[in-house]
């Protein structure tokens, strides 16, 4: 069955369209045109967050000076530290997904650009731990806290059955993001690699 998807107000990205028409990708013969449009819709709102998020992300990064790499492992031991534990580097690279040289190099240009410190480990004097500096801790509350405080302004004016919906939702679409067939491939030969650095 050929499916004719409707063109919408609100122009969306063309390849959502294109995925959208292809039935042996997308089975929309349960659909009517009106509902095949309102996904579409939802697709295109969601391609336009990550959009946002992305600028985001990258307005942040040059706030800091940090690369992309570098912003996660410092949002990933902020994070450890308010959990009360202090990650080590080779925590750092495992997050980030990189090896222990490129942890290596990440960490010292952290503590060369003042943001992070070692410190030794409490149990385990053959190891360090790192811990994000006051300055760097604040910089990323002025910025990057002040965002999240206003995607939970977002979040917090839905009623309770809307959250549950986004939530449900997001669930669902992450789990239809977990890479398969090829890209299951790569990832797993990618983390066999860290694993056995």
């Amino acid at each position: 069955m050929i499916v004719i998807v409707p063109e919408g107000k609100n122009d969306a990205d063309p390849s959502i369209r294109y995925f959208a028409a292809d039935p042996s990708l997308v089975d929309t013969s349960q659909l009517s045109s009106a509902d095949v449009e309102q996904c579409i819709e939802v697709m295109e709102a969601v391609r336009q967050w990550r959009e946002a998020d992305r600028a985001l992300t990258e307005a942040s990064r040059r706030y800091m000076r940090l690369n992309d790499t570098d912003m996660r492992a410092i949002r990933f031991v902020i994070r450890r530290q308010e959990q009360g534990s202090l990650p080590t580097p080779k925590d750092i690279g495992r997050e980030v997904g990189i090896s222990s040289a490129s942890t290596t190099k990440l960490v010292d240009r952290l503590v060369a650009g003042g943001h992070v410190v070692r410190v030794p480990h409490p149990n385990d004097r053959r190891t360090t731990c790192i811990t994000v500096t006051s300055s760097t801790r604040r910089a990323a509350r002025e910025t990057v806290g002040r965002q999240h405080a206003r995607r939970f302004a977002v979040a917090a004016a839905l009623s309770a059955p809307d959250r549950a919906t986004v939530v449900r939702f997001l669930t669902d679409l992450a789990a239809a993001d977990v890479p398969t067939g090829a890209l299951a491939n790569i990832e797993q030969a990618d983390a066999q690699a860290l694993d056995s650095d």
